[in-house]
């Protein structure tokens, strides 16, 4: 009878400890890509490889995730690197590629719409995502491929229309807050307090997710994105009401090889916003990127608790339940 007890504990015990190590729920920050999209943002190292829902449901299933967030890259065409004929046709047709993709899996994924805010047509593509069942959830707002300045009034003047439309039609936003790294553009603590004043504000709401703890990725900039990302972290600590509704994801901020001092400064930030506010994202599945499963494991090297780590595994923002 003891030994059957003993036995007994001990499978528990196991059981215990596989379910405290659970991957997580969710993965909220993926990319689709069409075709067309791909090959206008191949690159030396990025070859033209569509992404498909097909694709990143089978990445899901291989981790154990449940469902993830995906974004549209239309805002890809509204570069101002690039001058793409018919531009806003195409961004349209990328949003509705995205939508219907995601439609195919309606219990595994939800589909956001994306485009360059600075575009004169920025707000109309905003109203008809708006009234379209595949992509009313949410925009995707990429600050960096944009080329959007928050210490430039023009520019923030013009996000003060799409958040306040965005809260208007309940549609969360999740942002690329770090702006142009090969243009230098200026980022810091006074842009994120620009972002804290002036927009925070207007999307009283709706929840708003700042990818990559609101650097670049892949990896942690310490030396330049932690400032934004400790003006927001600090005002959370602080209980200032205009992040009540701010969520973060970490897609690829920890690297399998990141530096202990990043790894520590990331549970400091992780600590001050609280692990119930932080969510899981891999980004895109294009290579050289690691695999949803992979990103995972280099997150749990972190110096966590094993409390910590599974609130953010079972973490799932209200726009994806």
């Amino acid at each position: 009878m003891r030994i059957r007890i003993a036995a007994l504990s001990i499978i528990l015990l196991l059981g215990f400890r596989a379910f405290s190590q659970q991957g997580p729920v969710a993965d909220h920050h993926q990319h689709l890509g069409s075709p067309e999209i791909v090959k206008l943002a191949a690159t030396s190292t990025r070859p033209p490889v569509p992404i498909s829902a097909k694709d990143v449901v089978a990445l899901l299933d291989a981790a154990g995730i449940q469902r993830a967030l995906v974004f549209s890259a239309a805002y890809v065409y509204g570069s101002p690197v690039r001058t793409v004929e018919d531009e806003y046709a195409k961004v349209r047709a990328e949003n509705d590629w995205t939508g219907a993709q995601a439609a195919l899996y309606p219990k595994r994924l939800r589909a956001f719409c994306s485009f360059n805010p600075l575009k004169d047509y920025a707000l109309a593509e905003l109203e008809r995502c708006a009234k379209d069942p595949n992509l009313k959830g949410g925009l995707k707002l990429h600050f960096s491929n944009s080329d959007v300045q928050l210490d430039n009034p023009a520019h923030v003047e013009q996000l003060a229309r799409i958040f306040s439309a965005a809260n208007k039609h309940r549609m969360a936003i999740v942002i690329h807050l770090r702006p142009s790294i090969s243009r230098q553009r200026p980022y810091g603590a006074a842009e994120a307090q620009v972002f804290l004043e002036k927009l925070l504000p207007l999307v009283p709401k709706i929840d708003i997710q700042i990818a990559h703890l609101a650097g670049n990725g892949a990896g942690y900039d310490s030396a330049v994105a932690d400032k934004a990302m400790a003006v927001l972290a600090e005002a959370i600590e602080k209980n200032d009401p205009r992040t009540r509704r701010l969520w973060f994801d970490f897609a690829t901020t920890v690297t399998p090889n990141i530096s202990p001092a990043d790894a520590a400064l990331i549970v400091k930030r992780i600590r001050q916003v609280g692990a119930k506010r932080v969510l899981y994202g891999s980004d895109a599945q294009a290579p050289p990127n690691l695999t949803p499963r992979d990103w995972w494991a280099a997150f749990r090297k972190l110096p966590l608790t094993e409390s910590e780590f599974n609130q953010i595994a079972r973490n799932v923002a209200p726009y994806l339940r």
